[in-house]
């Protein structure tokens, strides 16, 4: 899972990025009839979603019937996806990479969220500083926002992949592993780092996402054969993020219960966990998909998505990114 900046662009840089669609896409049709699958897993970034669906928001904004599907781990949403089980899911921005890199027929039409502290790298009174990662077993899912978070740290402390020694596991797991002190390090992201620092009250965060601003952030993909025969689908549902993201805004407190709820924490355990995630609204999107995002979060994020060996061949922002739903709203 998950840290988030302050952005600003023109039009014309969207234009220059060829991410803005052809006119008739531009308009935003009614909603077509029939199920639209979504599939989520258990992190913060993705609770609008949740908020939504408890004060039915989806139906207000024109939906029928919209069923979030939730996954455990990314290797299963991302199969999903490939194989036409579900029509968009949320992942993080180098997932959605590597999808479009190794020929997945899918595009990014929503920047959901950054992470700042709710992705982190946990360590035991005995690891103290990055250097000392060298030799250490760390445990971390491979592929997903924990494996470009490590190779974040292992870069600012001057290592290499190979000073270290992985212990691939579920960022569900990642966590436990590390109290039962059966590794030092582990890498995750929340609820499991809450959950594993209310266990084991000595851990301590070592490295995170604000560690390095925009490394770590989420999006809504949607198949491109939904984008061309559902767009009104696709457009209803941004506004219904947005409608939640407004909603959360206003009932904080109320909302943040639902989200916890939602990915089997306590409120009371999550909250410093939300204070370090930024939810981007249907403006903030405006402002930012074709312009920052694209111009100086994309190839940060891409560098390291590469490095981890995630990205098979080359992606541009035009090939990734379609800003068209949230550009015309």
């Amino acid at each position: 899972m998950l840290s988030l900046r302050t952005l600003k662009t023109t039009l014309a840089a969207a234009c220059c990025l060829g991410l803005i669609a052809s006119a008739s896409s531009l308009a935003a049709p009614t909603p077509e009839a029939g199920t639209l699958k979504m599939g989520v897993e258990p992190w913060l970034g993705y609770g609008q979603w949740h908020v939504a669906t408890a004060h039915n928001l989806y139906k207000q904004q024109g939906l029928d019937n919209v069923e979030v599907i939730n996954f455990a781990e990314d290797k299963d949403i991302n199969a999903a996806l490939a194989s036409g089980q579900i029509d968009a899911a949320n992942i993080a921005t180098h997932t959605a990479m590597g999808m479009i890199s190794a020929g997945l027929p899918v595009k990014v039409v929503l920047l959901l969220d950054r992470s700042q502290t709710a992705d982190a790298m946990l360590v035991s009174k005995d690891v103290t500083s990055l250097k000392d990662l060298k030799g250490k077993q760390v445990a971390y899912e491979e592929g997903t926002t924990s494996d470009i978070l490590l190779r974040s740290a292992l870069a600012k402390a001057g290592l290499k992949y190979s000073d270290i020694k992985p212990v691939p596991m579920p960022a569900s797991s990642a966590g436990s592993a590390l109290i039962a002190k059966r590794v030092p390090v582990a890498v995750t992201y929340e609820p499991y780092l809450s959950v594993a620092m209310k266990g084991d009250p000595s851990l301590k965060m070592l490295y995170s996402g604000a560690s390095d601003p925009g490394l770590i952030s989420d999006v809504l993909v949607v198949r491109d054969d939904v984008i061309k025969n559902k767009p009104g689908q696709i457009a209803a549902l941004i506004k219904t993020w947005d409608a939640a993201v407004a909603h959360y805004q206003a009932n904080t407190p109320a909302d943040r219960a639902i989200i916890a709820k939602a990915v089997g924490a306590s409120v009371e355990d999550l909250n410093t966990a939300f204070d370090g995630v930024k939810y981007y609204t249907l403006a903030e999107n405006k402002a930012v998909l074709g312009g920052e995002y694209s111009t100086t979060t994309f190839p940060h994020v891409l560098k390291a998505a590469t490095e981890a060996g995630i990205i098979s061949q080359p992606v541009t922002p035009a090939q990734v990114i379609d800003a068209s739903f949230v550009n015309a709203q």
